[in-house]
């Protein structure tokens, strides 16, 4: 498994649903992607590797936005 393919899942699961909550994410990632693409962030959570965030932000193009107050992501 790779940065891109754990990009690639989040990229399918958000226009899919049309949102990809953070928490969630994580949690997916965790289990079948491994702990390799998550970080334990300065707040003391877990977070999605910046490599794998890069590349989703390269893959989506700007069609999805980061909703900072409800930690997920929205498809424009």
């Amino acid at each position: 498994m790779t940065a891109n393919d754990v990009a690639e899942w989040m990229l399918n699961e958000l226009k899919s649903a049309g949102i990809l909550y953070q928490k969630e994410a994580v949690d997916y990632i965790l289990k079948n992607f491994g702990e390799s693409f998550i970080y334990v962030n300065d707040n003391g959570n877990q977070a999605i590797s910046k490599e794998v965030k890069k590349i989703f932000k390269k893959l989506h193009g700007g069609r999805a936005a980061w909703e900072r107050d409800g930690f997920f992501w929205g498809w424009h």
